[in-house]
């Protein structure tokens, strides 16, 4: 499996055209961003870091933003303001570069570079969830990337328990899409108990019989007003939790505990793209994907496929098993590949600019 990783990353890299930052010279890599231009930093003015307030940089300009006056910095500004060893955050929706921007601060100044994204814990698909390639993962320190088998279940608590240790040295890199983590890490996480084997299978079975649907009239207002209605895995969760304690999700989160690391002790950056670019984007990385052995990754899990493997969630698993099996052609797959993680990055840009709203905002 990593020999299909390794081949599939080389080939991606031997296909695509060597856009770089800032002159930089380096190709973008895993997350397949297309950069025509330097990249460049909308950067507010709120504290960052060790109580540190972020200063204008060379570039002059200033835009506005939910209200919040900020400046356009170049990637370099940006840099020097993460030479210090405080924590640096990147969130941003899926094939927006931000990967690529990871690796670039690890360069310039070292650190780790964390995984913050739910799907790519898991061991099995490297290529479809668009982990690092095994170059960089050499090349440069990565963590909680692909260290957790396809069969296991994985939560926040556990990331959040798995990141621990790096937030005890300087300047971790943590980078990823799902939002929940970083809210989890920067506004704390609620104390819920596990939730029994017996109704998580109850929930399962019933939403492949009825749909998540089913399970979202039986919450309650609260929890069902600040969940995401078209995403079946925090329906479920909601559910479970629900049922399995006798309380609403929203109940809990109300007992949040302490923030593991605040807002305010870290430097935290939300890609943002320009919505046409960011749907090309996507397009085109997964032809790169499919050019790459996308399909050799798929025959490889096809004897443990099942879709209640938690890493079968991964955008994509079902349908190109469907092809696989001869249930749809690969250009049926292709399309419905391409329209749900369009639709994903859509719900993550509502998502980041609904919850961080205090987050320097980088444009790439």
């Amino acid at each position: 499996m990593q020999a299909v990783g390794e081949r599939a990353h080389q080939s991606l890299a031997g296909n695509f055209q060597q856009h770089t930052i800032i002159g930089r010279g380096r190709p973008l890599g895993c997350c397949l961003a297309h950069v025509t231009s330097p990249v460049r930093f909308c950067v507010g003015a709120q504290n960052v870091g060790k109580g540190r307030r972020l200063q204008s940089g060379a570039s002059p300009g200033r835009t506005k933003r939910q209200g919040m006056a900020t400046e356009t910095l170049t990637a370099d500004a940006v840099l020097a303001r993460t030479a210090d060893p405080a924590p640096v955050l990147i969130a941003g929706p899926t094939a927006s570069g931000k990967s690529a921007l990871a690796l670039r601060i690890a360069e310039r100044h070292g650190g780790v570079i964390v995984n913050a994204d739910a799907l790519q814990v898991f061991s099995d698909w490297r290529l479809l969830t668009a982990r690092p390639s095994a170059a960089d993962e050499a090349a440069l320190p990565h963590a909680l990337y692909g260290h957790v088998p396809g069969d296991t279940p994985y939560s926040v608590g556990r990331w959040l328990a798995d990141l621990d240790p790096h937030l005890a040295h300087p300047r971790p890199i943590i980078v990823g899409g799902t939002g929940l983590y970083f809210a989890a890490l920067t506004e704390g996480l609620a104390e819920i108990p596990p939730i029994p084997a017996s109704v998580r299978e109850t929930a399962t079975r019933r939403i492949a019989e009825e749909g998540h649907a089913a399970l979202l009239n039986e919450l309650d207002r609260a929890t069902a007003a600040r969940i995401d209605h078209a995403n079946p895995a925090r329906v479920q969760r909601a559910w479970e939790v629900l049922t399995a304690t006798g309380r609403p999700l929203a109940d809990w989160q109300a007992q949040t505990g302490p923030a593991r690391l605040p807002r305010g002790a870290a430097h935290a950056f939300v890609v943002q793209t320009d919505r046409e670019a960011l749907l090309s984007r996507i397009s085109r990385r997964f032809d790169l994907m499919l050019d790459a052995g996308l399909l050799e990754e798929a025959r490889s899990n096809l004897p443990n496929y099942s879709q209640d493997r938690p890493s079968s969630k991964a955008i994509g698993a079902t349908e190109l098993l469907a092809h696989l099996q001869g249930a749809m052609t690969l250009d049926e797959a292709r399309e419905r590949i391409v329209i749900a993680t369009r639709q994903y990055a859509k719900r993550q840009r509502t998502w980041f600019r609904a919850r961080m709203g205090t987050w320097n905002s980088v444009t790439l």
